[in-house]
């Protein structure tokens, strides 16, 4: 498994932040390593969804749980990936914390891959903070 951890310091307020992150189909628009998304069911705050990857364009099926408003559990259940994906939201009035923390591995014959995969995950995630932090502070100017 490869275990990859990543934070920023954001100049918003929490419930700013979570607007961003919680939208689950704006996704795609910060994570670039995510295609496209389809929502395959929802009870409240539980979604099944199917995404499909930038890698190949394999598709998986993430069992997502919303804690609002400071974290999201997505479990990948099915696909290319096994493992998790923690979104954790914290702060104060002025300013957040935005940390992700990834524990996968690609599954079947490519799990020799998951140490090239963690590489990718870790610069998309870097990447996908810093256009959330964008985001965030520009809503909160």
């Amino acid at each position: 498994m490869a275990v990859i951890n990543v934070a920023v310091p954001i100049r918003a307020p929490p419930e700013v932040v979570w607007g961003i992150v919680s939208d689950l189909d704006a996704e795609p628009k910060f994570w670039k390593g995510t295609k496209s998304i389809r929502n395959i069911s929802r009870d409240g705050d539980r979604i099944q969804r199917e995404i499909t990857i930038a890698f190949r364009d394999k598709k998986c099926i993430q069992d997502v749980m919303l804690y609002p408003p400071t974290r999201i559990d997505a479990q990948f259940v099915e696909g290319i990936i096994k493992g998790s994906k923690e979104i954790v939201v914290t702060g104060d009035e002025q300013s957040t914390t935005l940390s992700v923390t990834w524990n996968v591995e690609m599954s079947g014959m490519m799990k020799m891959f998951t140490k090239m995969l963690s590489g990718h995950i870790e610069n998309g995630t870097r990447q996908a903070l810093a256009l959330i932090k964008n985001e965030a502070e520009g809503q909160a100017e």
